[in-house]
């Protein structure tokens, strides 16, 4: 089965073979925020997929 380019894209494969992903909304319309918030949303976050989405969408990224 092909790989999710999509998914892949938005979706980092640590070392470890953890998941790490952005959450959504944070690339406009942040001027409004506080500073505390901008600084939560840069950073990455761990991600749990079930093995059925890892297998079908992320197949080739993590062997």
């Amino acid at each position: 089965m092909k790989t999710n380019k999509s998914y892949t894209k938005r979706i980092k494969v640590t070392r470890n073979g953890k998941l790490v992903a952005r959450k959504p909304g944070q690339d406009h319309f942040n001027a409004k925020e506080r500073g505390r918030t901008k600084t939560v949303k840069r950073a990455a976050h761990m991600i749990t997929v079930p093995k059925r989405i890892v297998r079908q969408f992320l197949s080739k990224t993590t062997k």
